[in-house]
């Protein structure tokens, strides 16, 4: 299928093609039909597979065909919610540029800076709202919002929302809107909670799932090493050294420990930056616009934070902690790989993480290369003669096998942290 077989008015066709969209992705080719039919939507892909323009793109068909030349007050017709200022940003940048042929305006909201330009546009009146859940509930109790002539509305990233604690505000939100909206929901991950959610705000919705969350890029090479917890940090500057890695996405569990692996970068000379809810939006985005312009060849991110990362050649991913949730593996290797390009992913597995490990092997059903030519491997045998299970806690330091470490090894390896 081509874009120009999915019915879009011409200003719309004229802006894909020049961003060299040809045909569309399997989320865009399935969604679109349904929201230019004015169904409820329920879609599921994993990162970078092109969610927005399944959004974006029939939503300015819509409204350009609604609002047309009119010279009338302009309303919001369109809102998306979102829970990141990242997010937000790239949302709003994709609104502009697939209409950038039509007359429809589109504002970005979003909390950490004043509010007075946000609020000077809305007065103006735009047809498309992107937002962040607090900044928009704020500036609507303010009376700056009125969402009364509301023709869709998007969550998109629906399962982080919750995870970041916006459900009451999403609720708050759709409360706001039209009962006889069109409501979407697009979720990298599908879990019961963000059924039931659906099930409450949507109206006889379809479902579009694609690419599986267990499958991985095939275009994404994955190693696996097997490293003693107590030297990530030394077979990291080791790797990048030694492999001469640049612009390196590397995934932490906590914010504290994404600090801390950039201070331990820092200390060797290898330029590192984090990127964390604990950061201001303005300091978040300047990391982000460094770490693309290649100013920083290490960015380290928490879960969260990585979900407004987007970045087509992104060459390599590494997990310095595990996740706890099979899944999650998915969406951070799927950083790297996208747009055609190949990847390399490497995770880092301690005694502690190898039952995580084994999830995720069950999960991918892929056979990735262990690498044993490094000089952090675990002291006590191979990985399949351990008998470590999960730790119940993520905030372990995994105290037994600590104690296993011999004398001689603590003299003999200097700590470079």
């Amino acid at each position: 299928m081509l874009f120009e077989d999915l019915s879009l008015s011409k200003s719309i066709q004229k802006a894909v093609f020049e961003e060299g969209y040809l045909n569309p992705t399997p989320i865009q080719e399935q969604s679109i039909p349904i929201v230019l039919a004015g169904r409820d939507l329920i879609g599921c892909a994993q990162t970078g597979t092109g969610k927005t323009a399944a959004f974006a793109i029939p939503i300015i068909h819509q409204l350009h065909r609604i609002v047309g030349s009119s010279k009338k007050a302009k309303v919001i017709r369109a809102l998306v919610v979102t829970p990141t200022r990242e997010l937000a940003v790239q949302i709003g940048q994709s609104f502009e540029t697939y209409a950038k042929y039509t007359n429809l305006t589109q504002l970005t909201i979003f909390g950490g800076v004043s509010q007075n330009p946000q609020v000077d546009t809305l007065k103006n009146g735009v047809d498309i709202l992107v937002a962040t859940p607090g900044r928009l509930l704020d500036l609507h109790k303010q009376g700056f919002l009125d969402l009364d002539h509301l023709h869709t509305l998007v969550l998109d990233e629906a399962d982080q929302m919750l995870d970041m604690g916006f459900v009451n505000d999403v609720k708050k939100i759709v409360k706001l809107t039209p009962k006889n909206r069109q409501t979407l929901f697009f979720s990298a991950t599908m879990p019961i909670a963000i059924r039931e959610l659906a099930e409450m705000f949507l109206t006889d919705p379809e479902t579009v799932t694609v690419s599986p969350v267990s499958s991985t890029a095939e275009n994404v090479e994955q190693r696996v090493y097997f490293v003693e917890k107590t030297e990530k940090r030394n077979l990291l500057y080791h790797l990048i050294k030694n492999e001469d890695l640049s612009n390196v996405l590397v995934f932490s569990r906590t914010k504290h420990g994404a600090d801390n692996v950039v201070k331990a970068l820092r200390k060797k000379d290898i330029p590192a930056e984090a990127i964390h809810g604990d950061k201001s939006q303005n300091a978040r985005q300047r990391v982000l616009d460094a770490f693309k312009n290649k100013e920083v060849g290490v960015l380290v991110a928490t879960d969260i934070a990585a979900r407004g990362i987007d970045i087509d050649q992104l060459p390599f991913v590494i997990n310095f902690d595990l996740p706890n949730i099979p899944e999650t593996y998915v969406h951070r290797i799927g950083r790297t790989g996208r747009a055609g390009n190949g990847g390399i992913a490497i995770s880092f597995c301690s005694k502690d993480e190898h039952g995580y490990w084994k999830d995720i092997q069950k999960l991918i059903k892929v056979d990735v290369k262990t690498i044993t030519d490094h000089p952090y491997q675990w002291h006590a045998g191979s990985p399949e003669a351990t008998t470590a299970e999960k730790p119940k806690n993520s905030n372990r330091s995994g105290g037994a096998h600590k104690s296993r470490k011999s004398n001689a090894s603590k003299q003999n390896k200097k700590r470079w942290y």
